[in-house]
């Protein structure tokens, strides 16, 4: 024979009932999801365990936050990147960019083709696609300790060739 579940103690007696109720208002769960752990969040940081009637405490508090984020979002019209039209974009608003961005470019296949093929092997697997340092120490066939040295080596010598291009 089961027993019966124990009963829910504190804030995790209110969380389901919370989510739930929220998610109809907002008709978003994730807005009341994170409401939701706001107002627990505050309970368990004020260490308010004295409270009188902890639900309408709670209930009140993700209303509140759920309030706030909507008023937040009216003021505060987010457009992501991709979406903006090309003359709205916020990086061709400096005429010289593109100039400098070219300069930049070459500057750097410069230096990188200055150092020695396994050093820049190393470094443009590492920092460009994304390979581990013991991937690549199996790759190449040589000790992780040797791809820690070349990319030491690749970082301090792109260092000094480019920090002419470093912001001022």
């Amino acid at each position: 024979m089961s027993r019966p579940p124990a009963p829910k103690k504190g804030w995790l007696a209110h969380y389901s009932e919370l989510v739930g109720a929220w998610t109809r208002r907002a008709d978003n769960r994730q807005d009341a999801e994170d409401a939701t752990h706001d107002a627990i969040l505050r309970v368990l940081e004020n260490d308010t365990g004295a409270l009188a009637n902890p639900r309408a405490y709670l209930h009140r508090s993700v209303h509140n936050r759920l309030i706030d984020g909507h008023r937040q979002a009216k003021l505060i019209d987010v457009v992501p990147l991709h979406e903006l039209d090309e003359d709205e974009h916020p990086l061709l608003i400096d005429p010289d960019a593109q100039a400098r961005t070219a300069q930049l470019l070459a500057a750097l296949k410069t230096a990188l083709a200055e150092l020695p093929v396994k050093c820049r092997q190393v470094f443009l697997w590492h920092r460009l696609e994304g390979y581990t340092q013991e991937e690549i120490a199996q790759k190449l066939g040589i000790s992780v300790s040797m791809v820690e040295k070349y990319m030491i080596r690749a970082v301090r010598h792109l260092r000094e060739r480019l920090h002419n291009h470093a912001p001022h």
